[in-house]
């Protein structure tokens, strides 16, 4: 009689070699997920940081970048007491220059130190004679097309020489409203951004710098309330008061013009 053999028989040897491969296959995979997900690209690898932070810093890190630099272009349009303006400003802690667009008119803007300049066509100035009636015509063809120089008493000044301030346009723009969330990483201009919710959104977004400075990039105001760029942070803005033979003296051309 032939003796029966002691060792595992083809069939349980293939299964177990089955076995083996395929838990080797799994920690293969296991490894290679492993691997994978260290791999995967950290959005804040690289940059100043200020995306790991809670929302809140975020925004004050913005805040403090904006109040400390010298200059910036501000450019978009935004709704303010039910009016609608667009403008494109370079602005300064000693004045600005620029276009603003209000539902009537298109004018420049120049304030260097406290005097303002204002360049509006001759329809802008029809109606602005102190206290409400118009100009007439005549006054307001000599001020059309020029470089008017506004009396910081006039109600001409009080209501633009705003949109001139560097400190107050930046104060209101950059007030996000509501609880703040940390949104989505994006770009502006190729700069990469983590963005800054307020109230989900209806308070506001704002695109922050990750490379360099943590500077406010780009606003999306709640309510459908515009959208506002900001550039050239610190690069300087070259302000001078406008040649002699382009200003006009609002008061004294007005006044004998009209007769007051």
């Amino acid at each position: 009689m032939s003796a029966t053999p002691s060792g595992p028989g083809p069939r349980t040897v293939a299964v177990t070699r089955h076995a083996g491969r395929t838990a080797l296959l799994g920690a293969v995979c296991a490894g290679l997920a492993v691997a994978l997900a260290g791999c995967a690209e950290d959005p804040d690898a690289g940059t100043n940081g200020v995306g790991k932070l809670p929302a809140p810093k975020i925004e004050a890190k913005a805040r403090a970048a904006a109040e400390h630099a010298g200059t910036v272009r501000l450019s978009g349009s935004f709704v303010s007491q039910g009016a609608t303006y667009k403008l494109d400003m370079h602005l300064a802690g000693d004045g600005a220059k620029g276009q603003l667009t209000t539902r009537k008119s298109t004018f420049a803007l120049l304030r260097v130190g406290d005097a303002l300049y204002l360049k509006a066509d001759a329809a802008f100035w029809a109606g602005e004679k102190a206290g409400g009636g118009g100009n007439d015509a005549s006054a307001a063809d000599k001020l059309g097309g020029k470089y008017v120089k506004v009396p910081a008493a006039d109600p001409v000044y009080q209501r633009f020489s705003g949109f001139t301030d560097k400190d107050t346009l930046l104060a209101s723009l950059l007030a996000l409203r509501g609880t703040l969330a940390t949104g989505d990483h994006a770009t502006v201009g190729g700069v990469k951004t983590i963005r800054v919710a307020g109230g989900a959104g209806s308070g506001g977004t704002l695109d922050v710098s990750l490379e360099g400075t943590p500077y406010p990039l780009r606003l999306e105001r709640g309510g459908d309330a515009g959208t506002v760029r900001f550039d050239d942070w610190d690069k300087g803005v070259s302000l001078k008061p406008p040649s002699q033979d382009q200003i006009v003296d609002y008061g004294k051309q007005v006044s004998a013009a009209s007769g007051r």
